[in-house]
């Protein structure tokens, strides 16, 4: 049965809380664990025989962004190959659906956000993945790193997709083009554009490929899983994400998922703790795909692959059988989670918001180590600085891992 095109019910509208920094507000998903979500839920798909038609019916019908392949005068070469094949996932907050026609009000605030214009990239992992088959590594960038931007200055990375989307928008109207979803999917091109080099020029990585889910897509993957199995160590509630759960294991999806990896209130250490709790989410989510029957219900597939028609968007040279043959960790669900080195997360700009701080130069070297360490080297040791992400759990219940 394929799933209904929105969601049905909309959850409580979350309260404000006085905790969260303004900057965060309530301005759409914070569900960083989309996209590689969908991501491993193709890679999946095209791994296991009895879905290899399933597979080839899915990739011919996702939408392609071709950004990495576009010539463009004004933005500089992308930095030299390092060994690995790059693949930058990224979760966009937007309003919108594939075709860039506005979301309904009821759609909104069913995945807690009821916010029409600007959009933000709160999902930013690049995932490594050594070319001589080492393990492969996902590394999570806070979405609030305080970074240089394309056009000069400095901004919270999750701005930069935002800030060149309205800007080409403008210019767009400006020359007299008013098809509305025609503007949204132009736009959306000059703010994947923007991502790419801002986030290449801050790692100095090449980006060899590009994945991306929107807002819709985190809800309706979870819903056709059937659920994630989550497990916490304590008893835990937060108005602001709509989080509230008690001790032990829990099976989530749609807005109770989007309330658990969104969850920042009462963890000590904000959004980097977040981060541990979607990287134990994605595990558990992995772990079901691959071992829960999924790939041999054809219900359940069809609506897996329907909802990854309606929610990623990938580069047209992304070939997801080849990865798959490639990350043969991924698929195994042998992946290394691990989050940039910071120097604070309560760091402030120039102009008083609330950043995430970093070493530009301690970035880089922790992820060249990281590189040499998954193809077998010695490289720098996981977690980065002191700062970076915490161990992904140390407890279990039922196989599942227990988070804070």
């Amino acid at each position: 049965m394929k799933p209904t095109p929105y969601p049905r019910t909309p959850p409580a509208e979350a309260a404000p809380t006085e905790q969260a920094p303004p900057s965060h507000g309530r301005r759409g998903l914070r569900a960083v664990a989309k996209v590689t979500l969908a991501l491993i839920s193709v890679v999946a798909l095209a791994v296991t025989g009895y879905a290899y038609l399933t597979y080839h019916k899915t990739q011919g019908n996702l939408q392609t962004t071709d950004i990495l392949s576009r010539p463009d005068n004004d933005v500089p070469p992308p930095p030299a190959d390092d060994g690995a094949e790059d693949i930058l996932l990224v979760g966009v907050d937007a309003r919108t659906d594939m075709q860039g026609n506005p979301l309904p009000l009821s759609v909104l605030k069913a995945l807690r956000t009821e916010q029409t214009e600007g959009v933000n990239t709160d999902t930013l992992i690049i995932l490594r993945v050594p070319k001589n088959g080492g393990k492969p590594t996902a590394i999570s960038i806070p979405r609030d790193t305080w970074v240089d931007v394309p056009k000069g200055g400095q901004a919270k990375i999750n701005s930069v997709f935002g800030t060149a989307k309205r800007a080409e928008a403008d210019q767009l109207r400006a020359q007299g083009k008013t098809d509305t979803a025609g503007i949204e999917r132009d736009s959306d091109q000059a703010g994947r554009r923007a991502l790419v080099q801002t986030i290449q020029e801050f790692t100095q990585i090449r980006i060899d490929h590009y994945a991306e889910v929107n807002l819709l897509g985190f809800y309706l993957i979870t819903e056709a899983l059937g659920g994630v199995d989550v497990c916490l160590n304590h008893a835990t509630e937060d108005k602001d994400s709509g989080a509230n759960f008690t001790a032990g294991v829990h099976t989530v999806s749609g807005g109770e998922a989007l309330s658990f990896v969104r969850q920042r209130k009462n963890l000590p250490r904000g959004d980097l703790d977040r981060i541990v709790r979607q990287q134990v989410f994605l595990g558990s989510a992995l772990h079901k795909v691959l071992t829960a029957g999924v790939l041999t219900n054809p219900g359940t597939l069809n609506s897996l692959t329907d909802a990854l028609r309606k929610s990623l968007v990938l580069d047209p040279d992304f070939d997801l059988l080849q990865f798959a043959e490639k990350a043969k960790g991924l698929a195994s669900g042998d992946v290394r989670f691990e989050t940039i080195p910071v120097i604070t997360i309560n760091g402030r700009s120039p102009d008083g918001q609330s950043i995430v701080q970093v070493d530009p130069q301690a970035v880089r070297t922790y992820l060249n180590g990281v590189a040499g360490r998954s193809a077998g080297g010695g490289g720098a040791s996981g977690g980065g600085a002191a700062a970076g992400a915490a161990p992904l759990a140390r407890t279990s219940i039922n196989g599942v891992s227990c988070v804070n």
